[in-house]
């Protein structure tokens, strides 16, 4: 999947401003995907690796993070399908780590393939689909769009964060 054109989502999000709860969700969550994936491009592996704060958060980590949480909302917890699920809680902790043979784009990619596939996976179910999780009884499809737009954007504030810091840049199309 192609990167979006630096404007698209932000122009899906205006489209939505009249539209359904379902393309208000969908644009916000698109919106968000995409900043964290600006905030890394045109970056050196070296920047995307990059420390800035204590933790092991960098971009790289954040965006492969992103593409496991992606997995795990959509494809483990929605669809039901165990396999998407991390192997364990210690990986799924782990989730910030990036392997040496990890690259920008190797990153990019795997994340906007993960949001893909969410996105086909969301299409088969209406908002208020319910599945069991380990926590609460249930949940809807309708959290999960929330839940995704929050952890999604908070991270997205990261990214915007740790960006510059690396480079100076600022804004939400950098």
């Amino acid at each position: 999947m192609a990167t979006l054109p630096s404007t698209e989502p932000a122009q899906a999000v205006v489209r939505a401003a009249t539209g359904d709860e379902r393309q208000v969700l969908e644009a916000f969550l698109d919106l968000h995907r995409a900043m964290v994936v600006r905030k890394a491009q045109g970056l050196s592996e070296q920047d995307v690796r990059r420390r800035h704060v204590p933790s092991a958060t960098t971009l790289a980590g954040l965006i492969r993070h992103l593409t496991v949480v992606e997995r795990n909302w959509f494809g483990r917890v929605l669809a039901q399908d165990p396999s998407m699920a991390p192997p364990s809680q210690e990986d799924a902790d782990r989730s910030f780590a990036v392997g040496d043979d990890d690259t920008v784009e190797s990153l990019i990619a795997a994340y906007e393939q993960a949001c893909a596939e969410s996105r086909r996976i969301a299409a088969r179910f209406p908002l208020d689909h319910e599945v069991p999780h380990e926590q609460i009884p249930a949940l809807s499809l309708r959290w999960i769009y929330v839940h995704m737009i929050e952890e999604t954007a908070r991270h997205a504030g990261h990214a915007d964060i740790l960006r510059e810091l690396t480079d100076g840049a600022t804004g939400s199309v950098v």
